[in-house]
């Protein structure tokens, strides 16, 4: 009976400071990456005043565009407990079949960018399939579907480039630049942000979301409750597939070429944004808010280290740190009291 008791006492004792702001951190997974990418600006542009100019933030923006996009499908896929280790592949075979159809076989813009697209979303799906009806863990289906997709893009391309003097004006157009206020951005920016906005709509606002939060959760008490989870996680996939390809566009445009080399560690960037942005790797918590803030992280921490002529190797090193640490936050945050 005493025992009982004691239980009781825990847990009606008031929260310490710790406790509080676990609670706070795992009813809001967005706070973190978003205070330390506060404290990055900050320190940098003590250390170095023209990294916090317009002109440096502008392209800090710009540069994190395409991670940023692949790394919103990513989050999809990570809220449901899985991860996609062909976000890369995928966008890179999207872009070389946008690029080659437009510029080697005629076939207009519009359609071109249309079958890049549908490529991108049927690489999705097949994802999907095999994670949802093949019962493979999604670590192994990805990873074997990473050699399928980048293979295909390898021989679909010839290993050629194709410069931006061969490709219609409206795969380029991503990269066109204005003024927005004090900064200047890209259309391809927009068009990441717009679909952030459209995505966190989906995730909070949606039957669907609240299924792929269940289904991440878990899957087994989801299907118990009606969900079908096959039809969530391959709508997951796919739709994942299909923001690949839509990154293939703003990848077109920003680096004014389509070349089957781009974007070498696209796989763990986009994975390292999402981790730092505060989502779980064990499924069902994170935003796509805190992804976006996650990435954007990345890039000041990698620009702010060049303004100060730090080495490569040791920009590398403090990406690596900053997601062991955002890890270790996510360990403790799913530690909290009830």
């Amino acid at each position: 009976m005493s025992t009982i008791h004691t239980a009781e006492e825990l847990a009606r004792r008031p929260l310490g400071p710790l406790e509080r702001l676990q609670r706070l951190l795992h009813a809001s997974p967005a706070i973190a990456p978003g205070a330390v990418l506060l404290i990055a600006i900050a320190a940098f542009a003590l250390l170095h005043p023209r990294f916090a100019s317009p002109t440096s933030l502008s392209l800090v923006l710009q540069q994190v565009a395409v991670i940023a996009a692949l790394a919103a499908g990513q989050t999809l896929v990570v809220v449901t407990a899985g991860i996609d280790l062909s976000v890369g592949a995928v966008t890179i075979l999207s872009m070389m079949v946008m690029a080659t159809l437009a510029a080697d076989h005629g076939v207009a813009a519009p359609l071109a960018l249309a079958a890049g697209l549908l490529l991108g979303a049927g690489a999705g799906v097949v994802n999907g399939l095999l994670v949802a009806k093949a019962r493979l863990p999604p670590f192994i289906a990805t990873l074997g579907m990473l050699g399928v997709f980048t293979a295909l893009g390898l021989l679909y391309s010839g290993g050629q480039s194709i410069p931006e003097s061969r490709l219609p004006a409206l795969l380029n157009r991503m990269g066109t630049t204005f003024p927005a206020g004090p900064f200047r951005i890209t259309l391809g920016v927009v068009l990441v942000l717009a679909l952030y906005a459209f995505l966190s709509f989906a995730l909070s606002q949606t039957a669907w979301g609240t299924h792929v939060y269940a289904v991440g959760g878990d899957a087994e008490a989801a299907r118990l409750a009606g969900i079908r989870v096959s039809a969530v996680l391959v709508s997951v996939y796919g739709i994942a597939g299909l923001v690949d390809g839509l990154a293939a566009w703003v990848l077109i445009g920003r680096a004014g070429a389509a070349s089957p080399n781009a974007i070498a560690e696209a796989n763990l960037e986009s994975i390292t944004a999402v981790v730092i942005g505060g989502v779980s790797l064990f499924g069902g918590r994170g935003s796509l808010v805190g992804t976006l803030l996650g990435a954007l992280t990345v890039g000041v921490l990698r620009s702010g280290l060049s303004f100060a002529r730090v080495d490569d190797q040791y920009r590398v090193m403090a990406v690596g740190l900053l997601v062991i640490l955002a890890v270790s936050v996510d360990q403790w945050i799913r530690k909290v009291r009830a």
